[in-house]
């Protein structure tokens, strides 16, 4: 059966909130993976030893627990998350299973987003990724699918990588009464400002037309932006769709000639004994700018101009989202710098939303993550050593030579495959002085959704 379409909770939405008499404005800024090993590695390498990120400043500070069912009406615990079921749960407030996008496990129904209500409420809505905007967690604001996957019309039907079948989303196709694809909802959506990656998912037809889903999203009134400086040049009141790149934004630091995590290499002897011969392990590297993020906006300049778009001649208020994507993919790709330079980005659009908050004293910051991620900070040399005994990490290291002059070691381990997997601990929440009162030590992540949506009055 057809899931209900969520104009009837719009409607509700509207019947139940009353207007504001002032604006209030939420700012969810989400590190993708960003748990606390990932904040320490960043921490350490960006201000030092005895540092301090800008987010560690806030005054208001908890641990949020994350949860994930199977893809079952019964929704036994599953206790490692995706970014899709995790970004629901922020979303939506409902616990699902991993690969969807704000629909819920097992009866597979539309669940309305905050970024939905607000918009039914009167409020302006906007999403800012470094991933293409179709990805998991910009997507599961602003659509719905049963499989994260289906980001453009020509992936519903069948998804295959090398010959295997990866998935579909065929209940979910226009022609069987669904919403369509990723890009073709949010071309179609009520957001007033969509900025990040993943041009290539609106080149295609949709799904039973002759235009691309770019064009019907101008048919939609969205601004289309391209570069850096048309987007530095957008003005106050335009619907504004920033596609910089083809898929996922290139990231501002990478390993030095773009190395990444290495395997230690045992010597024949220590093979045959684990107590035997010695081990050689991974050169240490420097970071280094990424030349292929040259002349991209940074995460700061898209979350300026949606501050800009969603603020101006606003009475009502607005929720905004904000992504720092590649702290997750780079964990994924085993690339510690580059994980460092995007939780530097975030840190920058945090600046900003700060600095927008102080201006406008009625705006909730949250700072979190939707689930850990596989970098650990481990000893660059093991501390046995000191016993003669070559004991070495069965992961990928690497040696990150730091600012400061020392060596870090950033180890991943969670399989012998050549994508590292999420992990399944708490990750940290920070927020301004708005959140006192509202905001607990320890919270369940689908509780978040109730703090925003109870701030902005919806």
């Amino acid at each position: 059966m057809r899931r209900l379409a969520t104009a009837f909770s719009f409607a509700t939405a509207l019947s139940l909130t009353s207007a504001a008499s002032n604006a209030a404005n939420v700012i969810l800024i989400v590190g993708d993976g960003m748990d606390d090993q990932q904040v320490t590695i960043a921490r350490d390498y960006l201000k030092g030893a005895n540092g301090q990120l800008l987010m560690d400043t806030l005054p208001v500070r908890g641990a949020v627990q994350i949860l994930t069912v199977e893809d079952s009406l019964e929704g036994k615990p599953v206790y490692v998350a995706d970014s899709a079921n995790t970004a629901t749960s922020l979303a939506t407030g409902v616990v699902t299973s991993r690969g969807r996008i704000a629909t819920s496990a097992g009866d597979d129904r539309d669940l309305p987003t905050i970024a939905e209500l607000a918009k039914a409420a009167g409020l302006r809505t906007g999403v800012v990724s470094t991933a293409s905007v179709t990805d998991a967690t910009p997507a599961s604001f602003a659509a719905h699918v049963s499989y994260r996957m289906c980001e453009s019309p020509e992936l519903m039907a069948d998804i295959t990588y090398a010959g295997v079948h990866l998935g579909d989303c065929k209940q979910d196709m226009k022609a069987n009464g669904g919403p369509g694809s990723i890009s073709e909802q949010l071309a179609a959506s009520g957001l007033d400002v969509l900025l990040g990656g993943g041009a290539k998912h609106f080149q295609s037809a949709v799904e039973g037309g002759t235009e691309s889903v770019l064009r019907s999203a101008q048919l939609n009134g969205f601004n289309v932006l391209r570069k850096r400086d048309e987007l530095l040049a957008a003005q106050p009141g335009e619907r504004l769709l920033g596609l910089f790149s083809p898929g996922t934004m290139p990231v501002r630091l990478r390993g030095e000639d773009g190395r990444l995590a290495e395997a230690p290499r045992p010597s024949l002897l220590n093979r045959i004994h684990e107590y035997l011969g010695s081990v050689e392990l991974p050169e240490p590297m420097h970071c280094e700018p990424n030349p292929d993020a040259a002349g991209m906006p940074s995460l700061q300049e898209m979350t300026d101009v949606a501050l800009q778009q969603l603020s101006h001649n606003n009475e009502r208020g607005f929720f905004l989202m904000v992504e720092s994507a590649s702290i997750d993919k780079q964990s994924h790709e085993r690339k510690p710098c580059g994980s460092i330079g995007e939780l530097e980005q975030l840190n920058e659009a945090l600046a900003s939303a700060l600095a927008f908050a102080e201006q406008h004293p009625d705006t909730l910051v949250l700072v979190t993550a939707d689930h850990s991620q596989a970098a650990q900070l481990i000893p660059q040399r093991s501390m046995f050593e000191a016993y003669t005994i070559p004991v070495y990490t069965p992961g990928k290291l690497a040696r990150i030579i730091t600012p400061e002059g020392s060596i870090m070691g950033v180890n991943y381990a969670t399989n012998d495959f050549g994508y590292e997997e999420h992990t399944g601990a708490n990750v940290p929440l920070y927020a301004n002085a708005a959140a006192e009162g509202r905001v607990n030590t320890f919270q369940r992540q689908p509780e978040l959704f109730g703090i925003m949506r109870d701030f902005l009055g919806l």
